[in-house]
């Protein structure tokens, strides 16, 4: 008899072993089936299961473990063979699981930022945000993601998952990266930035709370990390972890920025450009450079904000529609800004000395051919015509830092005005670290009791199996004239039994922080029921997750 299985560790639906018996296969020569429990280093393909071994299939050759035992098939004792076989195999797809059921699923970021990488590749990996759902949908059909998470903005490029395995998990998303930008993987591995677990936990806390940022305690990624939330919700992948720790991201930031004193003084990405113009400026061209300002979005508004704060009076403002510029000016009513649509963006750079851009345009607004055929800025405003691109892909081509006329300015440029104040920085990251510290240790433990939901559900699942049985053996013995009224009573009195039994059970298998009792002592109770109510025989943790890819990819 030969037994076919196929254990493609890349593919967790095989898992679920099928152990059909081929006619022709039994007439053959004798074949073997061999697992070998032995430390690790092989040639052919492996799976690493829990202390360091590893767990193979091989052909024509006997199954080894700590007894070495030959099964050979023949007609005499094939049906032994067969059961020998189906241990066999069940003792790999156990071995094998390990990795997915006695190590639970980690939280994973792998992310380019303005500190390991420049924008040239960050703009190329950038996802717009209405594009993020069908991202997030992508990831999780990948083999070994079960949720995910974007987070894409001018300064980072971060993706979150779930994955069922750390090494995989990476590979796959790392691959994904590359097939979405056009950017070889190795190039990517080179710049990338990888946290597992508590480490990813403590960087998006850091993240939305502005320590993470080109400059310190900037508002706009906490609005950023909202914008996650938002998006996600509905979409099938964010779920509840990675709900659960954007959403704890956000109360991270609110909390930093109100117990401290981290946003006092902050400036932000647009503010920082401000200063860096006004940085390449003669001090005595201020108030008279020419300033336009392309994007009316959330940053180039904060541009015209931060340009009134400097003492600019005057500024054009070119958009695609009047609207948005119509209600800023509304609220800068001492400022005279003027509109021009998108179509005369070229004859206003002619008459600006800089030139400020934040639009969402994925391809570059100016290359090098617009700018060689501007006139020349006055030497009084320094002589160039300054660009200052804070867009993420970038809006002015680099080609243009080629003519003599202009210089160009990107976000990776802004690390030269906030150098000024690292000691303070350093200062303010301290007091923030406290909150994040503590606020890690309450997401580790909210996640953590979530081990112990799967138990809950099959203990009520079980005690539901057992009271709709009795309920019918005590029905069938009261009749079929049972009146409708005394049925629901019977109905509502079994119910209300179950309930009362199973509420000191459940209540020790909460963990939320309520009352004193430890995790520990939590899981200590669920392992405790899955032992008495035999709740570990009912369907596994991981078949459940081969389950729920299949039935995702199927939808």
């Amino acid at each position: 008899m030969a037994v076919s299985t196929a254990f493609a560790a890349a593919k967790l639906e095989t898992l679920l072993v099928s152990n059909t018996t081929s006619s022709s296969a039994a007439a053959s020569a004798p074949a073997q089936i061999g697992l070998f429990l032995k430390p690790a280093p092989a040639a052919r393909r492996s799976l690493q299961i829990q202390r360091g071994f590893r767990c193979e299939i091989a052909s024509n050759v006997s199954i080894e473990t700590s007894d070495k035992v030959d099964f050979t098939t023949n007609a005499a004792s094939s049906s032994s063979a067969s059961a020998s076989s189906l241990s066999a195999l069940e003792q790999l797809k156990t071995s094998a699981a390990d990795r997915y059921t006695k190590e639970r699923s980690s939280i994973v970021v792998i992310g380019l930022s303005i500190h390991t990488a420049p924008v040239e590749m960050r703009e190329k990996l950038a996802i717009p945000e209405a594009e993020w759902p069908r991202a997030i949908g992508e990831l999780c059909g990948l083999n070994h993601i079960e949720e995910a998470a974007v987070l894409s903005t001018c300064n980072r490029m971060e993706i979150y998952v779930v994955a069922l395995s750390q090494h995989r998990g990476v590979k796959e998303v790392t691959e994904w990266m590359s097939k979405t930008s056009g950017i070889p993987v190795l190039e990517i591995s080179k710049h990338r930035f990888l946290l597992y677990n508590k480490d990813a936990t403590q960087h998006i806390f850091e993240v939305s709370a502005g320590l993470d940022s080109l400059v310190l305690g900037e508002g706009q990624i906490l609005a950023q990390v909202k914008q996650v939330v938002k998006v996600g919700q509905g979409v099938v992948g964010f779920g509840r972890n990675t709900s659960g720790l954007f959403k704890h991201a956000i109360t991270v930031g609110k909390r930093v920025r109100t117990e401290t004193n981290i946003a006092a003084g902050a400036v932000s990405v647009s503010s920082a450009a401000v200063e860096l113009a006004l940085m390449k400026l003669p001090e005595s061209s201020h108030a008279t450079a020419r300033m336009l300002v392309i994007g009316a979005g959330k940053m180039g508004k904060l541009v015209m904000k931060h340009l009134v704060a400097k003492g600019c009076t005057k500024m054009v403002v070119v958009n695609r529609s009047e609207e948005k510029v119509a209600a800023i000016r509304e609220e800068m009513k001492d400022v005279e800004i003027i509109y021009k649509p998108l179509n005369e963006m070229l004859e206003c750079a002619a008459q600006a000395d800089v030139v400020f851009t934040s639009t969402a345009s994925e391809t570059p607004l100016f290359f090098k051919e617009h700018i060689m055929d501007l006139p020349p800025v006055d030497p009084s405003v320094g002589g160039l015509r300054l660009f200052v691109d804070i867009s993420v892909p970038r809006n002015v081509g680099a080609c243009v830092n080629e003519t003599e006329a202009a210089r160009v300015y990107n976000v990776d440029d802004l690390k030269e005005v906030v150098a000024a104040n690292k000691e303070d920085r350093l200062r303010k990251a301290m007091e923030a670290q406290a909150i994040i510290a503590e606020e890690s240790k309450q997401f580790e433990a909210w996640r953590d009791s979530l081990e112990t939901v799967p138990t809950i559900k099959k203990l009520r699942a079980y005690a539901e199996r057992i009271r709709n049985a009795e309920l019918e053996k005590c029905l069938l013995k009261m009749g079929d004239d049972l009146p409708k009224k005394t049925r629901r009573a019977v109905d509502d009195l079994s119910r209300g039994i179950v309930n009362k039994l199973l509420h000191g059970p459940m209540q020790h298998l909460r963990c939320d922080g309520s009352d004193s009792r430890t995790l520990s002592e939590t899981l200590e109770n669920m392992h405790a029921l899955n032992r008495m109510f035999s709740l570990e025989t009912e369907l596994s943790v991981l078949e459940q997750k081969i389950r729920a890819k299949v039935e995702q990819t199927q939808k």
